[in-house]
């Protein structure tokens, strides 16, 4: 196995619109997402911390940083997966996000993954 492979960590995503906790005319829209990470590699790996920008319909941008996901520094053995269920709220009824995870391996070495950009939309809104 090549050098590169032995830390791969795959990312997926799926989110949803929670209508029954947002609030159009207060701008503030609500949305869950849920993460699969798992370790495609040959190196057991941690997810330390991460890091996140997200986007609003405005253009405006925030930027959350934070150790581990949902209260937890998951440790990923190769082939094994983690997944968890988070939320954010926006102003805009169309955002996105995306960010990194920053892992640890037990043979020291330390490497970025990337979260690939998702759509947040009301549903609806987006065609």
């Amino acid at each position: 196995m090549t050098e590169d492979k032995k830390y791969e960590i795959d990312v997926s995503i799926r989110t949803i619109y929670l209508p029954d906790q947002s609030d159009e005319e207060a701008e503030r829209h609500v949305f869950a997402y849920t993460i699969t990470i798992a370790n495609t590699g040959t190196v057991t790996s941690q997810l330390i911390s991460r890091h996140w920008i997200i986007n609003n319909g405005d253009g405006t941008t925030q930027e959350v940083r934070g150790l581990g996901v949902v209260g937890e520094q998951p440790l990923l053995k190769p082939g094994d997966s983690f997944e968890y269920t988070s939320g954010t709220v926006i102003p805009t009824p169309v955002g996105s996000m995306k960010g990194s995870y920053q892992m640890a391996t037990e043979d020291g070495v330390h490497f970025d993954v990337a979260i690939p950009e998702f759509i947040l939309s009301v549903p609806r809104i987006l065609h």
